[in-house]
């Protein structure tokens, strides 16, 4: 039996993102206290036997206090926020650290992937992307139908949009397309399909997560991700699973990753033994049920870095939920 590879680092760091610039309706601002609430520091020491710090949030302005522009929404205070974000992602990797972005609309993307890759360009060295969404975020200032920031962050990344997102960090793109792989994608605006298809970018709609099976497709992902590159970056996307499973998110799309496939997702992820960062976006608490889908991103978050229902932690180590106990 191949043995599992160890976790990347030995301290996690989780650095909160307050933002709802970026979104369409209020409320993502408050992720990260969901997730602190839900008790990821306690499952990552106490399941994962793993370091934990928590950083605190960024300064992020508040809507109320912006007068607004022309052009796509908070521009100017979104490129600011995710500027300051930067770096410090930056700096955990610097010293040895993973870092775990918790959101915030999925805006923060722009500062927490130019984070990683400033890292890693300073040794020579490139990373790989997965972005778990039920949307692309490929939309541009020219494609968006409304404006919000949180559909373009991908496309930003990849060098397409406003010069003042794109030009986060003074480099583009901050990953390569042939590196990128989306993965639960099933609403896509007509003005972004196109931009999508001829990026370079690895997509996977639900129909073939349907078709081939989340084992397929994620150690296709990885493969793709991992080629020629120092590490994974994931972006994780809470709307990417099936609101069934995830009802605290401000877009929710019917017809999403099930519980089942999101665990054995992150769980193939993690026995990769490459991923470098992470980062959870979209959490609305004012949306959710009894805080669960904060509950699941913790679930998300200790699954990734290793977590399993069986293994040399598996007593204190078995699902917080039940949902798959035997």
């Amino acid at each position: 039996m191949t043995p599992v590879p160890p976790p990347v680092a030995k301290c996690v760091s989780m650095l909160g993102f307050p933002m709802d610039l970026g979104a369409g309706r209020r409320g993502v601002d408050m992720g990260p206290e969901a997730v602190r609430y839900a008790g990821l520091e306690e499952s990552v020491k106490s399941e994962l036997n793993l370091e934990f710090e928590d950083l605190g949030d960024v300064d992020v302005p508040a809507p109320a206090a912006i007068e607004r522009g022309p052009g796509p929404k908070y521009v100017k205070e979104i490129v600011s926020a995710c500027e300051n974000l930067a770096p410090r992602v930056e700096s955990i990797l610097d010293e040895g650290k993973f870092p775990v972005v918790v959101g915030g609309d999925h805006s923060m993307a722009m500062g927490t992937v130019t984070g990683v890759a400033s890292h890693f360009r300073k040794k020579n060295e490139k990373i790989g992307m997965v972005w778990i969404d039920a949307h692309a975020d490929f939309n541009t200032d020219k494609t968006s139908p409304s404006g919000n920031v949180h559909g373009m962050p991908l496309a930003s990344l990849m060098g397409y949009g406003p010069e003042e997102l794109v030009g986060i960090g003074g480099f583009s793109p901050k990953v390569d397309p042939e590196n990128t792989v989306l993965i639960g994608i099933r609403s896509v605006d007509d003005g972004e399909r196109e931009l999508v298809m001829a990026s370079g970018i690895h997509y996977y709609e639900m129909m073939k997560i349907d078709a081939r099976g989340m084992a397929a497709v994620i150690e296709e992902a990885i493969a793709l991700a991992t080629r020629g590159t120092a590490g994974v970056h994931v972006s994780l996307d809470m709307d990417g699973i099936d609101p069934a499973c995830a009802p605290g998110v401000g877009t929710p799309v019917a017809g999403g990753i099930s519980m089942r496939e999101s665990y054995l997702l992150m769980e193939m992820l993690a026995d990769s033994g490459r991923l470098v960062s992470m980062e959870v976006a979209e959490l609305n608490p004012i949306l959710d049920s009894g805080n669960a889908t904060a509950e699941l991103a913790c679930e998300m978050i200790t699954s990734a870095l290793g977590k399993k229902v069986m293994g040399p932690l598996a007593g204190r180590g078995h699902r917080r939920t039940g949902r798959l106990r035997s």
